[in-house]
């Protein structure tokens, strides 16, 4: 019997007895982990999945892959990047492929779904204290913001010149500008 389940943002065709090698989930060494996003069960094909058809699993170990060596050169431009990277895994061995129903009680130990959002969105939660903390904080530092002031409106006429104020926080550094004037060459 084989599956095709959905975790990771990847497709894996799985099969009872077998151990994988999948994205990291949340858990340790002997934890238990139930896939519900089962795309296909042997000829059984979901609309995009089949409901109330789950996959069970044991978690087998956490690690990291073999270090990978990520090189870039630019000839001619004195550039050279060299950086190294390890992917982390989990590998699960399937136990079960159920097309419903649950499957028979084995042990007791903690059985944890993994989901696409479970496993891509987790917030550090905050408690009260920390949140009244950084308001009051906020609260307490002085406001140093000046509120922005409109430029006065200049009439001019020609042949005189147009003054214009930049900034109010700098002392008497205005700026001149010279209207054209038809009558000077």
């Amino acid at each position: 019997m084989f599956a095709i389940i959905k975790t990771g943002g990847k497709q894996i065709n799985v099969e009872v007895g077998k151990e994988y090698f999948i994205e990291k989930l949340a858990g340790d060494a002997e934890d238990k982990v139930v896939f519900d996003q089962v795309l296909m069960i042997d000829g059984t094909v979901g609309n995009p999945i089949i409901k109330g058809a789950s996959v069970h699993g044991i978690i087998i170990k956490q690690d990291k892959a073999k270090k990978i060596v990520v090189f870039k050169y630019k000839p001619k431009k004195n550039s050279k990047t060299k950086y190294g990277h390890r992917q982390p895994y989990t590998k699960v061995k399937i136990t079960d492929i159920l097309l419903s129903g649950k499957p028979k009680p084995a042990t007791k130990s903690t059985v944890k779904k993994t989901t696409t959002e479970a496993t891509t969105s987790k917030k550090p939660k905050t408690t009260e204290q920390e949140t009244t903390k950084k308001v009051t904080k906020i609260v307490k530092e002085p406001t140093t913001k000046v509120a922005a002031t409109k430029k006065p409106s200049v009439k001019v006429a020609t042949g005189e010149k147009k003054v214009v104020k930049t900034d109010p926080k700098k002392p008497s550094t205005a700026k001149k500008a010279e209207v054209n004037n038809p009558t000077k060459k």
